[in-house]
């Protein structure tokens, strides 16, 4: 019988190197994995090992004995609350598998009886890139009657936009409407997620638990760890990074400040592909806590407990509150204390432009002062949202940077009434020296990867700090050899101040690392022009390049410059392809299937 201490040492290390450098899904199933094969190689009269294996492996769960897991995340954290749901239910030994809504076959929807959804909104309304495919299929005419599942639903927005949590209200109105049941109602997950998405969760373990114990589904095997996981840098355990340099990279005349940052990894294990985001976690400038204070009439020194905790109101403030976005819950909450009709109004329903308006237009400070009411330090850290990392594209490839991270970021900072505001991550970020530190953590976008083929042309389109992944990616295709041809369009708004990264560009041309590049500087000349001009001028070899397997990447403004692309290549579609509107759309979507059309947009 084989016992832990009876495996050689160079196995121990093995297995420790194996497990520190895998998520915890992937060490769940290797987990089941080598319980099988466990069970497959020890004697008919052998009994399971007690130490390592816990229970017999279940076979595969068919889709009446398990539960599916469907996710759709833009910025990843629609995948982070799966993947711990999914992880929580495997711990208690239930059968789960967890889906990207892009990589779940729409067929298996009428055979599943449980299944979670976890799905993000994207801008005003709109499903995740990952998720378009899905979630068409599902509101359209194809999708099956459903009277066999059980079903529950979490959406994560951010309810400054109108449509907040919209395409989840969708989905779960839809599965209802086939005939689903609902097993509760439909969480509506604002920026502090936790608040809503804990007690989702515990309440969507126990329904599991009851639904597969009802259907008999067997339990699986669990494995005890022969050694503890060694700790890894996580969003929740941030790695304190070094600035190594904080350089501006637009020139005096800019209307921008746009800032090179290089931030060391030394000691820290983390690693990063192209195409990954790195998590930042602001603290927010010590002015602007002062404002807040000076607005309520609170002290810095107020002993506040939350939830549990006790500290400073003034570290409260300064580390765990937002306090330059305002929210629609803030202004309920004002408008609870205040009373006023005017904040009454801006808050009904028939009033939603002109608080997404208000919303845009205004920080935390300015509603403070403009109605003013009396708070209590807890009443206030209630009332405001916790402070969310924040993500930036990154702006170098490992090979290349070795121990070095870097990020290329617009500095957010403008003068409202005489006063200077900010945003609280490019004014944090913006404003570290070097020899300071960052609280920082990798987030994988497993969707925005280069071509596995090295021969594969790839064209990127990126307009301002939307171009900081396609510096990535050309460093990552020269210290590859990659044969396959490389073509940028980059746009901003004038070629003397704001070409970013411009004499990397010219180098890279003239070592044959990019093959072509098209510029965009939209005031450079009476008529705007932007990135997508350019690709409806060099229509004909875009629809070239792309039927000749090329794959297309497009980093930017979500609610503009993306859309704007997206609506420049089906219409180079339609002129060069000669397909109809439908057909254009079709080419896109599929494209997009193959992983050939993939996004980074905010």
């Amino acid at each position: 019988m084989l016992a832990p201490n009876y495996l050689p040492d160079t196995h121990h290390a093995l297995i420790a190197e194996l497990a520190d450098a895998l998520e915890s899904s992937s060490l769940h199933w290797l987990s089941g994995y080598f319980a099988g094969v466990a069970q497959a190689r020890q004697p008919a009269r052998e009994a399971a090992p007690p130490l390592a294996v816990a229970a017999a492996p279940a076979a595969p769960a068919a889709a009446a004995q398990r539960l599916t897991i469907l996710y759709g995340s833009q910025t990843g954290n629609a995948k982070r609350i799966a993947t711990q749901l999914h992880d929580q239910a495997q711990a208690q030994g239930l059968a789960v598998r967890l889906a990207r809504a892009d990589q779940y076959k729409p067929k298996e929807l009428k055979d599943e009886e449980l299944l979670y959804v976890v799905m993000s909104t994207q801008g005003d309304g709109d499903p995740p890139d990952d998720s378009i495919a899905w979630v068409e299929f599902l509101l359209g005419k194809r999708a099956p009657k459903l009277p066999k599942l059980k079903y529950a639903v979490l959406g994560l927005g951010d309810s400054s936009y109108p449509s907040f949590c919209g395409i989840s209200q969708k989905i779960d109105a839809r599965l209802a409407e086939l005939g689903a049941e609902r097993l509760q109602d439909a969480g509506a997950a604002d920026l502090d997620i936790e608040t809503v998405a804990a007690p989702w969760q515990a309440k969507a373990l126990e329904q599991a638990a009851e639904a597969l114990k009802a259907a008999g589904a067997p339990v699986q095997a669990t494995v005890t760890p022969l050694h503890p996981q060694a700790e890894k840098y996580t969003r929740d355990r941030p790695f304190s990074a070094e600035v190594l340099q904080n350089q501006a990279i637009t020139g005096r005349d800019s209307d921008k400040d746009i800032r090179h940052l290089e931030l060391s990894l030394e000691g820290s294990k983390l690693v990063y592909e192209p195409g990954d985001a790195l998590g930042v976690w602001p603290v927010q400038d010590d002015t602007l806590v002062a404002r807040i204070l000076e607005a309520t009439g609170l002290n810095a020194a107020d002993s506040v407990t939350h939830q549990g905790q006790q500290r400073p109101l003034g570290e409260w403030l300064g580390r765990t509150r937002e306090l330059t976005v305002l929210t629609r819950p803030f202004l309920t909450a004002l408008a609870a204390r205040a009373a006023t009709d005017e904040l009454t109004q801006l808050l009904l329903p028939e009033s939603r432009d002109a608080l997404a308006d208000y919303l845009g237009g205004h920080q935390l400070i300015d509603a403070l002062r403009q109605w003013p009411v009396a708070w209590t330090g807890p009443d206030l850290v209630a009332a405001l949202r916790p402070l969310a990392p924040r993500l930036y594209s990154i702006a170098s490839c490992a090979a290349a940077a070795e121990d070095e991270v870097h990020l290329t970021l617009a500095h957010v900072a403008f003068e409202q009434d005489g006063e200077s505001r900010w945003g609280v991550a490019s004014h944090f970020l913006a404003e570290r020296a070097e020899g300071e530190t960052v609280p920082i953590f990798i987030e994988e976008n497993t969707r925005f990867r280069l071509p596995a083929d090295g021969s594969r042309d790839i064209i990127m389109i990126g307009a301002g700090t939307g171009v900081a992944p396609f510096r990535a990616f050309v460093q990552a295709r020269s210290e590859a050899g990659a044969s396959g041809r490389n073509w940028l369009f980059f746009g901003n708004p004038h070629f003397t101040s704001d070409f970013l990264y411009q004499t990397e560009w010219q180098q890279a041309l003239k070592d044959g690392d990019l093959t072509r590049i098209d510029l965009a500087f939209s005031r450079d000349q009476a008529e705007k022009i932007y990135v997508q001009h350019r690709l409806l001028e060099r229509g004909a070899d875009v629809y070239e390049w792309i039927q000749a397997g090329a794959h297309v990447y497009v980093c930017g403004d979500a609610n503009h410059m993306a859309r704007d692309v997206h609506a420049a290549l089906l219409e180079i579609a339609r002129d060069q392809g000669g397909l109809s509107e439908e057909g254009a759309r079709l080419w896109l979507d599929e494209l997009s299937a193959q992983g050939r059309y993939a996004r980074d947009v905010y």
